[in-house]
């Protein structure tokens, strides 16, 4: 079994910044890509951020656009979300996950709380 663990998350005035880990450990797994969703208190969980393993290729959501950045770090299997100029609004539990290709996910971490407070 995959495990993915976040890492990073806390308290944060608005404006402020966060940079979110997330650590893949256990057996070894194809993946094409890695991501980055957040679910608020009663929404939806959404899509935050992708990154392609091979070209390092990101994708973001309008909403984070500007202000968050995706990296990867291929020899630790760890990807990083940079979050800068955090607003209330991103205040969330941020998951990492793992896709199996075509960013079909497959594998998702427990999850790290952000608060961005006003």
């Amino acid at each position: 079994q995959v495990q993915l663990v976040e890492s990073g998350g806390g308290l944060v005035q608005a404006g402020g910044s966060l940079r979110l880990s997330c650590a893949a450990s256990g057996r070894t797994f194809s993946s094409a890509a890695m991501g980055w969703f957040r679910q608020a208190p009663g929404k939806e969980r959404e899509y935050v951020a992708a990154i392609t393993w091979g070209a390092g290729t990101t994708t973001y959501a309008d909403s984070v656009k500007g202000r968050f950045t995706i990296a990867r770090d291929t020899a630790k299997n760890t990807v990083y979300l940079q979050m800068d100029s955090l607003k209330p609004e991103d205040t969330a539990v941020y998951y990492c996950a793992a896709d199996e290709g075509n960013y079909y996910w497959v594998y998702w971490g427990q999850g790290t709380q952000v608060t961005v407070s006003s």
